[in-house]
């Protein structure tokens, strides 16, 4: 069999296969992707906590899909396989060869943000192919000078922003890149970079729009949910944790390595490569250097010099390199005596994780007493709160308040989809007329035993207490405690425009 051919089954089966098990299995989406269906309901430029593009995909995929929750599990399916399709192509413009590119494939496959996290679609998953596929066509536009390429680069960060402005981090190291090495810098002279710029900026009008009119929401989101540094001990463990974090990430693909070395192999392993070390191409290295290493370098200085923690998972992207790098770097595969228990081992790993994600959607319930949030009830809960708004108010139910998974559960699975009104606030619900919403009404739900609404519904209506509640089995055997919802109807008229105090 040839490489690409083996690439092609390779990448096929594996993305299928994350894409099936939660398809079959899971009885309800992960938080992210019950999030994403929320905002995505109400296309907008922007929502709260992100740029729009994952909730659009995730809007996308419930109409194509005849209104089901399952295309954001082929979402993350496809932005893998869009991923892989572009380092193979990078790692053959680098000089790896046909086996090595596939190699890099399948050590990148192993890394733990492309198994487990591969069910919760959101912008950390869909930047995995933005961030490999800005690179491909940077190098490319490099070496050819083509405005084809400067203008797919442009594309393709517009669409990046679009999905999170972590990607500004990228930009920012290409920009850099240009600047600093002359074979670079002399495509400042030609109309390329220009086009990207453009272009670029030109897609962003609409967002920044959006931006200004919200003051800058997304911005502000972020700002309050930074946790920024208590002492100077901060500025030292946060950074370390998180590169910490970003090495044990790793663990499957040098377990990959390691198998495929056996023995023999490691204890050779310095004076085989020294002597099976082929000719460098010191403009590929270094190009792999930069993007292998600089975004993540400004990440732990920004982490250092602000003592902030940043989130694991934001070094999603960081790594789309990571198979490349083991593969020009080790030699791989001329110096593993074992190449078959190496991808036996790759193989293994990626079984190890789609039986966990199996566990998690079948065989979770039967040992975990704690509620998870696939086995929530939200189809019944949904139904049963649209009906008691039926019977009351005599229309259907078109806004509901609350935290956002009680709230977009209930927008998801509701009839009718009723919008979201998030924590009852039209600053962070910037999709809401409330004008509407007074002329319509808003039921209020929390969970819970207790009788009164979340604090942020209570900053609304001081004295709201609870109508009805209503326990409903999670969608699971097993001794999971039953899922208390409760609820407060606002009928038309009633529904207060700004906090009581």
């Amino acid at each position: 069999m040839t490489a690409p051919r083996a690439a092609l089954w390779y990448v096929g089966i594996v993305c299928l296969l994350y894409a099936l098990v939660p398809t079959l299995t899971f009885p309800g989406p992960p938080l992210d992707v019950v999030e994403g269906f929320a905002w995505g309901r109400e296309l907008q430029l922007g929502y709260t906590k992100h740029p729009p593009m994952s909730a659009w995909l995730l809007e996308a995929s419930y109409h194509l899909t005849g209104g089901h929750y399952f295309g954001g599990y082929w979402l993350s399916a496809l932005s893998a396989a869009a991923g892989y399709v572009f380092i193979w192509r990078l790692a053959r413009r680098l000089g790896l060869s046909d086996w090595q590119a596939f190699w890099a494939i399948v050590l990148t496959s192993v890394t733990f943000y492309f198994t487990l996290p591969m069910p919760e679609f959101n912008p950390n998953i869909l930047q995995i192919p933005v961030w490999a596929g800005m690179m491909l066509f940077f190098h490319r536009a490099l070496e050819k000078g083509r405005w084809f390429d400067w203008l797919a680069l442009g594309l393709l960060a517009a669409f990046g922003l679009y999905t999170k402005y972590f990607v500004l981090l990228l930009i920012g190291a290409i920009g850099l890149y240009t600047l600093v090495f002359a074979d670079a810098r002399r495509h400042i002279r030609t109309l390329g970079p220009w086009l990207t710029m453009v272009v670029c900026a030109a897609l962003m009008l609409p967002h920044i729009g959006w931006l200004l009119e919200t003051d800058f929401l997304t911005l502000q989101y972020a700002a309050s949910r930074s946790k920024p540094a208590e002492t100077l001990v901060d500025h030292i463990v946060n950074p370390l944790a998180f590169l910490v974090a970003q090495i044990g990430n790793h663990a499957a693909l040098f377990l990959v390595v390691i198998a495929g070395l056996g023995w023999t192999g490691v204890r050779t392993f310095r004076s085989r490569r020294s002597v099976e070390a082929s000719p460098t191409d010191r403009t590929a290295d270094r190009f792999l250097l930069w993007f292998a290493f600089v975004p993540l370098g400004v990440v732990l200085l920004a982490s250092a010099a602000t003592g902030n923690e940043f989130e694991h998972m934001w070094g999603t992207p960081l790594f789309v390199l990571s198979g490349i790098a083991a593969v020009r770097y080790l030699a791989l595969p001329s110096l593993w005596p074992h190449p078959k228990r190496a991808l036996g081992t790759a193989i293994a790993v990626q079984c190890i994780f789609l039986g966990v994600i199996f566990g998690q959607g079948v065989l979770e319930p039967y040992w975990k007493a704690k509620a998870t949030r696939i086995h929530y009830p939200a189809g019944p809960i949904a139904d049963e709160l649209a009906a008691i708004w039926k019977a009351r108010m005599g229309t259907d139910l078109a806004y509901v308040a609350g935290d956002m998974w009680s709230a977009a559960n209930v927008t998801l699975h509701g009839p009718g989809r009723p919008s979201m009104f998030y924590l009852h606030d039209r600053v962070l619900s910037p999709w809401i007329d409330f004008d509407d919403v007074q002329a319509r009404g808003v039921m209020i739900v929390w969970r819970g035993d207790s009788d009164r609404p979340i604090p942020e519904i209570l900053d609304y209506y001081p004295e709201a207490v609870r109508e009805g509640h209503k326990s409903f089995a999670y969608l699971a055997p097993g001794k999971m405690p039953a899922a208390m919802v409760n609820w407060l109807i606002i009928p038309p008229g009633s529904v207060a425009g700004k906090p009581a105090n």
